[in-house]
């Protein structure tokens, strides 16, 4: 049972770091028989994993055609993004942060910066809410925040190619870190909100016209 389980896992860490890489695209079928091929599995493990994946939103079953990566649309956008920005929210008031985590921030913030390509942008920007994050210590709502920002990769990876939206982006990211350093977590939280706020935005906008 313990080896079901891990095989379970590692297809799951395996279809995730695939989403995040950018290498399966909205409407993509999941062909279970070239990935138990490739990853040297039965089906079974497979199939578990993909029903975690649909339970956390991340794919759907569809009649006749089995697992695909969910398309992306203007109802889901909404309800990711506010929930991500809610969760992220919390996290933040109820986190403490020393010089090291201040330090682990502007690191990041460089990286996003000065990033060359659309997906580093995401990852970095994405690297930077982690950590962010990390300090909150309930382990259901980390996985949940997880889970979700990998859905949002898709969705930033199709519509956030407007590099004036990552420099409002940018200057959030430095409001947060002052406010963080100044201990004015209300100040970074607000921010962290209008931060997640001005991204579905502009997502949204650009869903109206698929």
């Amino acid at each position: 049972m313990i080896s079901k389980v891990i095989l379970r896992d590692q297809v799951r860490e395996h279809l995730l770091n695939q989403m995040t890489l950018g290498k399966l695209e909205p409407g993509k079928t999941i062909n279970l028989a070239a990935l138990s091929r490739k990853l040297d599995v039965s089906v079974t493990p497979i199939r578990e994993a993909l029903t975690q994946l649909q339970q956390s939103m991340l794919i759907k079953a569809i009649p006749n055609r089995g697992f695909i990566i969910a398309d992306l649309n203007y109802s889901e956008a909404k309800d990711l993004y506010e929930l991500v920005a809610d969760l992220e929210v919390l996290a933040l008031e109820n986190s403490v942060f020393d010089e090291a985590s201040i330090d682990a921030l502007k690191r990041i913030q460089v990286q996003f910066k000065n990033a060359k390509d659309t997906l580093s942008r995401i990852h970095a920007k994405l690297e930077f809410h982690k950590v962010l994050t990390q300090h909150y210590k309930n382990a259901l709502a980390q996985q949940f925040m997880t889970d979700l920002k990998t859905r949002i990769i898709f969705y930033e990876k199709a519509f956030m190619s407007d590099d004036s939206i990552y420099a409002k982006s940018d200057n959030q990211h430095d409001g947060i870190i002052s406010a963080i350093e100044d201990d004015n977590v209300p100040t970074a939280a607000l921010i962290l909100k209008m931060n997640w706020m001005l991204i579905l935005d502009y997502i949204q906008k650009q869903l109206r016209f698929i």
